[in-house]
């Protein structure tokens, strides 16, 4: 008889309700594996489409999509929603493996300052015009985070510092993800009309446009020479998003003191994923590790960022978007003139 009952006192128990919460999540999450799968097709199709772009857009589409919007909002949505959380947090720690340091301190002290500017210049003034504007919730936050420092992980790695809604947080995504996508068009013509050589253009790409993949596919068109100086100045940016992290982790502790989570304990000042990234990055300094390992971290980060920014579109509601649209657009057309103009005239101080 006790063995007849177990099933039925286990029903009242605790356990039960974990295994449910993970078979819920289950769908959800081999969904935005499979999505990654496809923007991985998609930029193999399409060089010039970065991965993560494809993800975002893939994870758009699947939310309007007739045949698939029901799954998405409904059995699919809570798994689709822990990739965005938790699949974000393991590509960003694994995203300081790519942190050259040593290459990133040989390019000098000049472009390091140019760099500190165009990021401060850039998160201070889209905030205060995002505010202006009366953009809603973490908005103008997010928007300024993804356009200072990397796109849509900035986006990602704030969001899990500020308890941002998750609709702010995929229409924050959208648009720096598309502006950054539109510099790849736009950046490579205005080279000449500037007068930047091909190792300035780089500086230039990589001080001014926001996702990695988008500085590869943008500073590319200008040879190997502006990629390497690209990709350099870019992981400088990077390399500013953890303290931007713990920055916006300690301004909400502040916010909120005196409130504690839900196992007693207060916020840490640094989130757990922002400490990961710099061990990440002090161990790529430290040369111990051999090139396959770094490639193979660098294709996983990669895997684990597309799954998580295919839920984070997965999330965008495109009547909201409508709604708020102009606004957004214009800070996002705003911050990107800052970047853009701030970090040409950095170069031209710099080269």
């Amino acid at each position: 008889m006790a063995l007849l009952n177990r099933p039925r006192a286990e029903a009242t128990g605790r356990m039960p309700a974990v295994v449910s919460r993970e078979t819920r999540s289950w769908p959800g999450l081999l969904t935005a594996v499979l999505g990654a799968g496809l923007a991985f097709g998609v930029h193999a199709l399409v060089p010039a489409v970065p991965m993560l772009t494809a993800s975002v857009v893939l994870g758009i589409a699947a939310a309007h999509l007739p045949r698939v919007r029901g799954f998405v909002r409904g059995p699919g949505r809570p798994g689709l929603s822990l990739a965005g959380r938790r699949l974000m947090r393991i590509g960003i720690v694994l995203l300081g493996l790519g942190l050259g340091l040593d290459q990133v301190l040989r390019l000098g002290w000049g472009t390091v300052a140019m760099v500190f500017a165009v990021v401060a210049a850039t998160f201070f003034g889209t905030l205060w015009l995002g505010r202006r504007l009366g953009l809603r919730g973490d908005q103008p936050l997010l928007i300024a985070t993804g356009y200072s420092i990397c796109g849509a992980s900035a986006i990602g790695a704030v969001s899990e510092v500020s308890g941002s809604d998750e609709e702010d947080v995929a229409a924050s995504v959208a648009l720096v993800t598309l502006c950054g996508t539109l510099a790849i068009a736009v950046l490579p013509l205005l080279q000449g009309p500037l007068g930047l050589g091909d190792l300035a253009f780089g500086r230039w790409v990589g001080a001014g446009v926001h996702d990695v993949g988008q500085v590869v596919a943008t500073a590319q068109t200008a040879g190997a020479g502006a990629l390497g100086e690209a990709v350099l100045v870019k992981l400088m940016r990077v390399a500013l998003l953890a303290p931007l992290v713990a920055a916006v982790a300690f301004a909400m502790r502040a916010r909120r003191a005196g409130v504690r989570t839900a196992s007693g304990k207060r916020p840490a000042p640094v989130p757990l994923f922002v400490a990961g990234f710099l061990v990440a990055a002090l161990v790529r300094a430290t040369g111990v590790l051999p090139p396959l390992a770094l490639d193979v971290a660098h294709r996983a980060q990669e895997g684990l960022l597309a799954a998580a920014l295919f839920g984070l579109g997965s999330a965008v509601h495109l009547p909201t978007l409508v709604r708020t649209g102009g606004r957004a657009a214009l800070l996002g057309l705003s911050a990107w003139a800052v970047v853009a103009g701030v970090s040409y005239a950095g170069v031209l101080l710099t080269v």
